[in-house]
């Protein structure tokens, strides 16, 4: 392969892996308002909360996988890049060795939980009603670990997270016809969810008949040692990401009420659906910034590193401050109509949006930081993290609810982006700390000025329609705002992003 066909090809990879996750969670997020809907306005709040308080307490299991699907993924980079199957097929092996036993695992952990979860929770359901739940929910989870993780982490390190993308796609479609379709004629919550669970059991099988075709992988080469060499350096890494994710749910499940839980799922609905959409804007950067690493070509490195800090920063200012201010709207006009809870939280609203806009702005930072392989060194930091997201979430409950949630993961989201930036510059690469305080600087002139601009906006009624053009002004107003600003302190890199996309997708260059 020459030079100008292998750079054709990233580029191409570069662009799917750009494009085919914004439309899976643009996906996503549409179809993902429609089945809670559905689920509270034909079973009401109290099953939406245990529905989300279970899925939470299942997605625990996922604290076992230690973060080692991260590990291989970054251990994969460098056999790939050389077209080393041998070791590729060592790697693979062995992770499907540790996956088959986070499935087993799992298989006991649902056991106990559907023993357990009615003497731990507060419900007004009987054990048989919430144990069958527990049951059919699990069931898409034992498929990932048993079937699937591998073959999606060895294609999400080959730069084709298209591929999996494309499957999902397909899946959130036929999972929401096929919800909607059964409670519409009246099946019960189980149903409902065993449909589902189905319907994801596919993706898997998917993904192993495309990975055999593809690659040539040995899954029953002999192993000489083992070959994922950090495979329980990613354990903090992880633990961080699921108490982040996962502690606020919980916290509200033992501490508070299930109408709490079912408040919460819908705000983190709609933030989960947005900050989805950011994370999946740089969803093939990290396996090209593995590359780059691991041939270590510094200078393509670090000029493709500054574009990704500027356009995260660029597209997470400008989504989540459109989404401060249209949530509370949303919110009113999704659940016009529920009667058994209030839905309208400003303040924890506003906090949730600003520690979840933290998370996407870490973003490059801790790219880098996994692309790299430093699991061992960050991994105090990610404790520090989870142990104030937990202690101030259980000390702030009691006293502001919803609110004191909110409260505890912002304060971990800022800590933790602060933290990576800072390292990233001092081990890492050379991209200096001012340069993220400048950039942080910008995203906060932006905010004042938008909001300052949009503070008057009101919605014309509680309807989408009135909605969807609350959401047109407040968008125009955001950009306008966002593009004059970076064109005074980012002029070069605005000028040129117009330039490329006149000619085509090609925001930086590639020698």
């Amino acid at each position: 392969m020459n030079m100008s066909t292998g750079v054709m090809m990233k580029k191409k990879r570069l662009f799917w892996n750009t494009i085919i996750p914004v439309v899976q969670q643009a996906v996503t997020i549409v179809c993902g308002f429609i089945v809670p809907r559905l689920l509270l306005s034909n079973f009401g709040s109290e099953v939406n909360g245990l529905v989300a308080s279970i899925t939470q307490f299942l997605s625990v299991i996922a604290f076992m996988e230690m973060g080692v699907g991260a590990v291989v993924q970054t251990t994969l980079y460098k056999p790939l890049a050389e077209n080393d199957f041998t070791q590729i097929s060592k790697i693979v092996h062995s992770a499907d060795r540790f996956f088959r036993k986070i499935a087993i695992a799992l298989i006991v952990y649902t056991v106990l939980l559907i023993g357990f979860f009615p003497l731990i929770v507060e419900t007004s359901f009987d054990p048989f009603y919430t144990g069958t739940l527990i049951f059919v929910i699990s069931i898409s989870s034992f498929a990932q670990y048993y079937f699937g993780i591998t073959n999606q982490l060895l294609l999400n390190s080959d730069q084709k997270i298209y591929i999996p993308q494309l499957v999902t796609i397909l899946a959130v479609i036929t999972n929401t016809i096929i919800c909607a379709i059964l409670i519409r004629s009246g099946a019960t919550i189980q149903i409902v969810k065993l449909s589902t669970s189905f319907i994801y059991l596919m993706r898997p099988f998917v993904l192993w008949l495309y990975v055999k075709k593809k690659y040539k992988i040995d899954r029953k080469i002999e192993l000489d040692g083992e070959p994922i060499k950090q495979k329980w350096n990613g354990v903090a890494q992880h633990i961080a990401a699921i108490i982040l994710d996962g502690t606020d749910n919980i916290v509200l499940t033992l501490f508070s009420t299930l109408s709490n839980v079912s408040i919460y799922s819908v705000y983190h609905l709609v933030i989960a659906g947005v900050k989805q959409l950011v994370l999946a804007s740089t969803g093939g950067i990290q396996a090209l910034l593995g590359e780059l690493w691991a041939k270590q070509e510094e200078k393509k490195l670090e000029e493709l590193f500054g574009w990704v800090e500027w356009g995260t920063h660029s597209v997470t200012v400008l989504i989540f401050g459109c989404t401060g201010v249209l949530i509370l709207p949303f919110v009113a006009v999704y659940t016009r109509g529920i009667t058994d809870a209030n839905y309208i939280v400003p303040v924890f609203s506003v906090l949730l949006v600003c520690a979840h806009a933290f998370h996407c702005l870490r973003l490059p930072y801790n790219l880098m930081v996994l692309a790299a392989g430093h699991y061992r060194e960050t991994q105090n930091s990610a404790i520090i993290q989870a142990a104030m997201n937990i202690v101030i979430s259980i000390i702030a409950v009691w006293r502001w609810g919803l609110v004191g949630v909110a409260i505890g993961t912002l304060a971990a989201m800022i800590y933790r982006t602060v933290y990576l930036a800072k390292y990233l510059s001092d081990y890492i690469i050379k991209w200096p700390f001012v340069f993220f305080i400048k950039q942080l600087a910008v995203d906060t002139v932006i905010v004042l000025c938008a909001v300052t601009a949009t503070s008057w906006f009101r919605i014309g009624g509680l309807n989408y329609m009135a909605w969807f053009f609350l959401a047109i002004k407040t968008v125009i107003v955001w950009t306008a705002v966002a593009v004059t600003i970076n064109l005074i302190f980012y002029r070069d890199r605005v000028v040129c992003l117009t330039d490329v996309l006149k000619r085509h997708f090609r925001p930086y260059k590639i020698k």
